[in-house]
């Protein structure tokens, strides 16, 4: 039944199918992909959501291609729901193995959230409640992933915009306990932990203090927008549609000191720039990454 729904693999060699190590990378959008080929092999990767690789072909396979012969590349689902009640879309998790298996990307990630109920697929990545039972829930669904694609998976932690009163555990604890049971790999989006922080009330510092950093293997930054709620407080939404604010940056640049160099991918979604300013945000990234390198190579230097 696999084989009526995987597609072909390409002709063409892969390369690309380690750790891509300390290394910044960006959302790859089709409208710059001339762009990109112009200027040839970089240090670098890209990102792909795997819900608009999920047909068999046509031009969309054939840009995405065209980048992986020179590129590492992270695949990144937006529709598991691997926090819903319900069982995993066994057809969804084929067509996700099937890209695992058609492109072998440096890494792999899903979100923490769900997006279905019954027959209804949501736009929208939907928080959930950190209890118990939702963490068995969690765990059995990253453990069916892990299973299907035969590699660790990276979960990424959530923006939100509610809390459920009947959580029993903290957000990092819940998602230290998911590491630890699986044995899967973190996503630690920081412009989701700002994101949230400013939304709850609490601190975003105090966050990342406690949250599980040596299990991270992917960092993403993005931009946010600002509205109001309700009652007229500031409410951040993960809007992905502009750079890098500097509050962002600068707890970036914390969680590395900690946490040392790892891949690092700038997510923009809407309102897309031309090539130049998308590629300054992933240089800019790529900065923080490379001093935090040589300074932990000057420190082991003197240590010796």
């Amino acid at each position: 039944m696999m084989a009526a729904i995987v597609p072909n693999t390409p002709s063409v060699p892969l390369r690309y199918s380690t750790p891509v190590g300390g290394v910044a990378g960006t959302s790859f959008k089709p409208e710059h992909l001339p762009a990109i080929l112009d200027a040839g092999p970089q240090r670098d990767f890209f990102e792909v959501h795997a819900e608009n690789y999920m047909g068999a072909g046509g031009p969309p396979h054939r840009a995405l291609e065209t980048i992986r012969r020179d590129h590492p590349l992270s695949l990144h689902g937006v529709c598991m729901s691997i926090g819903g009640p319900q069982p995993l879309d066994k057809a969804h998790l084929a067509r996700f193995r099937g890209l695992v298996a058609r492109y072998q990307p440096a890494l792999v990630s899903e979100h923490l959230a769900w997006s279905t109920h019954e027959t209804s697929f949501f736009n929208d990545l939907l928080p959930l409640p950190y209890t118990d039972a939702t963490l068995r829930c969690v765990c059995d669904h990253i453990d069916q992933v892990q299973e299907a694609i035969r590699r660790p998976l990276l979960l990424e932690n959530p923006s939100t915009y509610v809390a459920f009163q009947d959580s029993s555990m903290s957000e990092t604890n819940f998602i230290r306990s998911v590491a630890e049971r699986t044995g899967c790999g973190l996503l630690l989006d920081v412009n989701n932990v700002f994101v949230s922080a400013t939304n709850h009330g609490f601190s975003a510092l105090e966050y990342l203090a406690d949250f599980p950093l040596a299990h991270v293997g992917e960092i993403h930054l993005a931009g946010h927008a600002e509205q109001a709620d309700d009652e007229g407080d500031l409410l951040l939404i993960d809007s992905h549609d502009g750079p890098v604010t500097d509050a962002v940056w600068k707890l970036y640049e914390i969680v590395i000191q900690r946490r040392g160099p790892v891949p690092t991918l700038i997510e923009w979604d809407s309102k897309i720039p031309d090539w130049p300013m998308l590629r300054a945000e992933a240089a800019a990234a790529q900065t923080i990454l490379d001093h935090c390198a040589e300074t932990a190579l000057m420190e082991n230097r003197h240590a010796a």
